[in-house]
């Protein structure tokens, strides 16, 4: 028989991903340039050379073996310590090698840290707006998502109904900053204020309550943003990172799990996701990619082009009259829609060849989500569409 709880899923699949399909198509018809495409939160800026420098030199110096063999599960050792060496040179931090898990990138990261520390039944809160993915990513553990309503004004935590949601039963808050879709940068401030809480939590209930940091889109932060590391503030935090956006690499699909020396039983986080890897499958990420990766530990592609299509878009919709908090980093925008119903407003959109993302399934409703990782060209050619779609959808 199958699983009735995956043929379910069939009929909800991602908004995001159908979105892309349909400009897929759209461009088939008349032309890709031609379609607006800011569905998909797919980097455009191409990989360092030395990256691709990096797998060339490998090839040569390396055997098939090495290269295209196993690693442990945990991850390359030589490769672990230098992603320790990276984390306490940059943040002040006392990582090791042992504090480090090599992984599929964010999403694998994300799947162990919520199992180490979670048991069917708990919960997990995490703050809108926030990434789709994270009900099946919680929900699937046996664990409950909890979603604190977002504070619109600023897009930082809603500090007063998330004390009144925490309970016993919380183990775990799941945050991301810079934030998808929202772009916006938790402040020093608002992860005091996070930290101060859920250490009062943990006296209370008498039991530690991680923070799970999902931080793929940590170094592209625009200037003038406060945008500090996580586990600097609270100590049982177990920061998930991908090189995905920092590298431009995606498809490599690489990462890791970082636990914070301080932690709680912080010896036992990495030999846990060894374990947990035998049953959910993410295990022994590709050898080479953790090496070339290795060898650009500190390295980013060209993150700036992403700041420079922000502030083309952000000064236009504001120009137009939307609603926009000014993203801090990312590549994400994340405006009030012209009209109550996001999906249709957004239905609209497609009419001039926009591709935009209502916001329901970000856990905010009235809102659009506009991934702008693409060329710039391209978003200058788009602002002639927005204001054909503006003025003769909605009089502006």
């Amino acid at each position: 028989m199958l699983s009735q709880q995956y043929k379910d899923m069939c009929n909800t699949p991602s908004v995001i991903r159908a979105l892309s399909v349909y400009a897929t198509e759209r461009g088939k018809e008349i032309g890709y340039e031609n379609v607006f495409d800011y569905s998909l939160g797919n980097p455009s800026v191409p990989v360092p050379d030395e990256f691709n420098k990096a797998i060339c030199d490998l090839i040569k110096e390396k055997t098939s073996a090495q290269l295209h063999g196993y690693s442990p599960n945990p991850g390359n050792p030589e490769v672990r310590q230098i992603v320790a060496d990276s984390l306490k040179r940059r943040f002040g931090l006392d990582y090791k090698a042992e504090h480090i898990f090599m992984t599929s990138a964010a999403a694998s990261a994300i799947a162990h840290a919520l199992r180490c520390v979670t048991v069917p039944g708990d919960e997990v809160i995490t703050f809108a707006p926030f990434f789709p993915e994270y009900n099946p990513y919680v929900n699937q553990t046996g664990a409950k998502l909890k979603v604190v309503p977002a504070d619109t004004e600023s897009f930082q935590i809603n500090f007063d109904a998330f004390k009144e949601m925490l309970n016993p039963n919380v183990q775990a808050v799941l945050i991301n900053t810079p934030n998808n879709p929202s772009g916006i940068a938790y402040s020093s401030e608002t992860l005091t204020k996070l930290a101060d809480i859920l250490r009062a939590a943990q006296e209370e209930y008498g039991h530690e309550i991680f923070l799970i940091s999902d931080e793929p889109y940590r170094e592209i932060v625009f200037k003038g943003s406060d945008a500090p590391y996580v586990s600097k503030f609270y100590d049982n935090t177990i920061s998930c990172y991908s090189f995905s956006k920092s590298l431009s690499i995606p498809g490599e699909r690489i990462g890791y799990v970082a636990v914070n020396p301080k932690a709680k039983d912080a010896e036992m986080i990495v030999p846990m996701c060894v374990q947990i890897s035998r049953g959910t499958g993410h295990n022994c990420p590709s050898s080479i990619i953790q090496m070339a990766m290795a060898r650009c530990i500190d390295m980013t592609s060209d993150l700036s082009v992403y700041e420079t299509n922000m502030n083309i878009l952000y000064d236009e919709l504001t120009a137009l009259g939307f609603t926009v908090v000014r993203p801090g980093g990312t590549f994400y925008i994340f405006p009030k829609a012209l009209e109550e119903d996001a999906n249709a407003f957004c239905e609209k959109a497609k009419k001039y060849d926009l591709i935009l993302v209502p916001s329901d399934s970000f856990g905010v409703k009235g809102y659009f989500r506009m991934a702008y990782c693409i060329d710039t060209e391209k978003v200058k050619r788009s602002l002639v569409a927005l204001r054909k779609f503006v003025k003769e959808e909605y009089g502006g």
